[in-house]
């Protein structure tokens, strides 16, 4: 089967800042819409309200009460809600909140239940999530626990770089004492997974991050590379991955031994974002892996400083969409390569549990 055209869900993140701008944005390039059949999950009206300030040509949008028909040549918006709301650009507010929510359940529940095949989040304000009582930190905490994975890994895409996280949104002064040898692999075997089923590499290499500058100078700061970091590494080399490390992060991008790796897992935020978005040049791209449903995401925030002026930039949700396009389709691929791979394997298996019965047939059980 040929993923030809995915359905992209998108959510459409605050009301209030430049989400809708770099929707309008991207929707309106025709070369997106003969990719995927887009769906916004909100309201006509506020769709039209941005559309008025963006002031896009070409943009024809079908109106629709749920995902499950979509019209395949146009732009879809499921809405989730009829309420007049007051849009305030600029600032975060509780109403800001509220339906920003409101757009990603609608969203997530399609994306879980197979109506969409992929999903893509545009910037929420934790600010305004806080006022409206969303009990996660973010989009990654939510979907997490809405697709029931164990598990999850903040992945930083920019074209061959990927810059996985072992803590997300953590103060600080909590990483250290959060960061196991047991988190360590969980991470590296979602990283290897996703390389592998997502991006179509077949034996995927991980540089490991330390966490200490020069990684500890052996012990001389800190030890948590002795105490959890290089025991997760050797035990995921004799799992069978590829993996190397721990590496001091300031040599393993400034001398660009980063562009040998095709991941690299950082242990904080700030760690891996810095150096991801010094090099990703504002086309950045969020995608979580070890879900059972694609999410991407742009790398940039809510933009409230410039909000209604139309001045924001599309690349980053531009090609925040087209990976989840690829992802779609090389998911999609592997499951059938694999499947056809376990036929091939099952049938001499099958052959020689026959011979073996034949053998007993002659011989009698005692041989």
């Amino acid at each position: 089967m040929h993923l030809s055209k995915p359905k992209i869900g998108i959510s459409i993140g605050d009301i209030n800042g430049i989400g809708l701008e770099v929707i309008l944005k991207t929707l309106a390039i025709k070369e997106i819409r003969d990719r995927c059949i887009p769906i916004l999950y909100g309201s006509s009206k506020v769709v039209s309200y941005h559309k008025n300030i963006v002031s896009v040509e070409d943009f024809p949008f079908h109106p629709l009460r749920s995902a499950e028909r979509p019209s395949p040549d146009r732009i879809n918006v499921v809405n989730c809600w009829q309420d007049n709301i007051n849009i305030t650009l600029g600032k975060a507010t509780d109403i800001g909140g509220q339906y920003a929510i409101i757009s990603l359940e609608a969203a997530a529940k399609d994306l879980k239940a197979g109506h969409i095949d992929a999903l893509v989040t545009a910037p929420v304000s934790k600010e305004a999530l806080k006022m409206a009582n969303f009990p996660f930190t973010g989009h990654t905490e939510y979907l997490t626990e809405l697709m029931g994975a164990k598990d999850s890994l903040m992945l930083m895409v920019y074209d061959n770089l990927r810059i996985g996280l072992v803590t997300n949104h953590l103060p600080i002064n909590q990483v250290a004492e959060k960061i196991s040898k047991e988190l360590i692999l969980s991470k590296l075997h979602l990283f290897n997974d996703s390389l592998r089923k997502d991006f179509g590499i077949e034996r995927p290499t991980i540089g490991v991050l330390s966490l200490n500058p020069h990684a500890s100078d052996g012990g001389l700061i800190g030890n948590e590379e002795e105490r959890f970091i290089r025991p997760a590494v050797v035990e995921a080399k004799k799992g069978g991955m590829m993996v190397l490390g721990p590496f001091s992060a300031d040599g393993f991008f400034g001398s660009g031994q980063y562009a040998k790796f095709d991941g690299i897992l950082a242990m904080y935020h700030d760690q891996g974002l810095i150096p991801f978005k010094t090099l990703a040049f504002g086309g950045g791209i969020n995608f979580t892996a070890g879900l059972s449903g694609i999410r991407t995401s742009p790398d940039h925030g809510t933009g409230f400083d410039i909000a209604g002026q139309n001045v924001a930039d599309h690349s980053s949700f531009m090609q925040a969409v087209f990976l989840a396009i690829d992802l779609a389709r090389n998911r999609l691929e592997f499951a059938e390569m694999y499947a056809n791979a376990l036929v091939k394997r099952e049938k001499p298996a099958e052959l020689e549990e026959e011979a073996s019965a034949d053998i007993l047939e002659e011989d009698g059980p005692n041989g």
